[in-house]
């Protein structure tokens, strides 16, 4: 009897370092845990896991152990990322990207990463504009899953999985509030026109009735988390 697919998804899962650092080629550790449960990705594309984690992922699937693809990066220490505040701007592009909400600040303001829930991911180097954002050995001569232990990836993991809530709970927001803003133009479409063309403002309207078909027509419901990993109560506040 063939093992269920998400109690083999879950396992891949457990046996990924949940960096969330997009080198396997896949935008998150669930869409590469997911690939490789439908053999369509190998076990020798996570640098982070490293040897250990690729067989990890073997076992799992059946998969013959291989060496890390080359292609995908290679396996190293753990590393975390610090900001140079001599030259951090205070842009928040790096805020954004981060997979685990491991870096605070705001507009203007100095930056900083909270080392313990930094994964190393490096998704913060590229967006800098000013290159202030450096990486650290943490690790030493450990590297793979020797440099990052099961309690890490679990955290790593909750902190992503809030993080995503959050971003999908900020989005249906901007989006009512467009929404709502078009629909009070439409109730009085020439006090909000310059134009007093009829024929200009009905253009206008059909263009804002079109786009407001559009956006409801493509509006995601927050279901929450589409794999299998534990869900934790929705709150406020990112998990410690």
């Amino acid at each position: 009897m063939h093992e269920p697919l998400e109690s083999l998804l879950d396992r891949l899962l457990a046996a990924l370092p949940q960096t969330q650092c997009t080198r396997c080629g896949y935008p998150d550790c669930d869409a590469y845990a997911l690939a490789v449960s439908q053999n369509e990705a190998k076990v020798n594309q996570c640098p982070p896991g490293g040897a250990e984690g690729i067989a990890r992922l073997a076992a799992l699937t059946g998969q013959a152990v291989q060496p890390l693809n080359p292609d995908n990066g290679e396996e190293g220490p753990r590393r975390v990322a610090f900001v140079d505040e001599g030259w951090c701007i205070g842009c928040t592009l790096c805020i954004k990207v981060c997979p685990t909400d491991a870096i605070l600040g705001g507009i203007k303001r100095m930056h900083t990463v909270i080392e313990p829930y930094c994964t190393g991911c490096e998704l913060c180097l590229p967006v800098c504009p000013v290159d202030c954002i450096l990486l650290e050995n943490v690790s030493g001569e450990r590297t793979g899953w020797d440099a990052w232990s099961p309690t890490q990836a679990a955290m790593a993991r909750e902190r992503y999985a809030f993080h995503k809530r959050k971003a999908s709970r900020q989005e249906s927001e901007n989006a009512a509030r467009l929404e709502k803003k078009a629909i009070e133009k439409l109730a009085d479409l020439p006090g909000h026109s310059l134009h007093t063309d009829p024929l200009v403002l009905d253009k206008k309207r059909a263009i804002i009735e079109a786009a407001l078909a559009r956006a409801r027509a493509t509006r995601v419901p927050d279901v929450g988390p589409t794999t299998p990993a534990r869900r934790s109560p929705a709150h406020e506040t990112p998990p410690d």
